[in-house]
């Protein structure tokens, strides 16, 4: 009988993980339906952000992401794509040291990647749960942890991230993430002025630190609900533009 008991445990244990993961899905599935869709997958965007130009160029599972730099010397163009890293200046192309390669690949990649949100949380590294509900300023929210894989993940695998997904209509409205490089932090992200461009929604944010780096992610709402976290900037897009492919 007891055994009989463990196996029924175990059962239901796994059941709860996979109802957990199945609604994760559908939720961030249904987050990235009304955020743009399929759109994002056959676009070009552009964007400015804090003195630099991006574009992104999708299509047909190629992609492209760019950061132009305007500097005295000239323009640096960095692309990276389904092969690798890329450098010019003034259109010439220029070797990248070995060891700058992973630092301006994620520089790239991480702008790309907050500008876009919720698009890309399907990709196959990404394991997300839905760990509970909360409610800020008196609106309902799904909280899905993301986690991601050694492989296909990333130099920053092992950051955590956390996303507030409204109920009523599944936007992202608030996330969090834990990272580990140049000491470690937690940083919390609140969403505002959001407009939606050629059929994909953009947004901006004011972007608060924790102090406390031991403070669990799933706790950032409430603490800043009450006043305790601090303003570090705001994330703004400008100049936005999106082309169909």
């Amino acid at each position: 009988m007891r055994r009989y008991f463990g196996i029924l445990l175990v059962t239901f244990s796994f059941l709860n993980i996979t109802i957990a993961q199945s609604s994760a899905t559908e939720i961030v599935d249904n987050a990235i339906k009304i955020s743009g869709g399929t759109t994002y997958d056959n676009a070009v965007v552009y964007f400015s952000f804090r003195n630099k130009t991006y574009r992104s160029d999708r299509k047909k599972g190629m992609y492209k992401l760019e950061r132009f730099v305007y500097t005295p010397n000239g323009v640096i163009h960095d692309a990276v794509g389904n092969s690798g890293l890329k450098r010019a200046i003034e259109n010439c192309p220029v070797k990248v040291p070995d060891s700058l390669v992973t630092r301006i690949s994620d520089g790239v990649n991480s702008v790309h990647y907050f500008a876009n949100l919720p698009y890309g949380l399907n990709a196959t590294a990404v394991n997300k749960k839905l760990i509970g509900e909360a409610t800020i300023n008196e609106i309902s929210y799904f909280k899905i942890q993301v986690t991601f894989n050694q492989e296909e993940g990333g130099t920053d695998y092992e950051d955590e991230f956390m996303y507030w997904i409204r109920k009523e209509d599944f936007t992202v409205d608030y996330l969090a993430y834990k990272y580990a490089v140049n000491g470690g932090g937690i940083r919390f992200r609140e969403a505002y002025n959001p407009r939606v461009v050629n059929g994909i929604r953009f947004v901006d944010y004011n972007n608060y630190k924790a102090d406390d780096l031991s403070t669990p992610l799933s706790n950032l709402d409430e603490l800043f609900e009450k006043g305790r976290l601090k303003l570090l900037s705001k994330i703004e897009l400008k100049d936005i533009y999106v082309y169909p492919n």
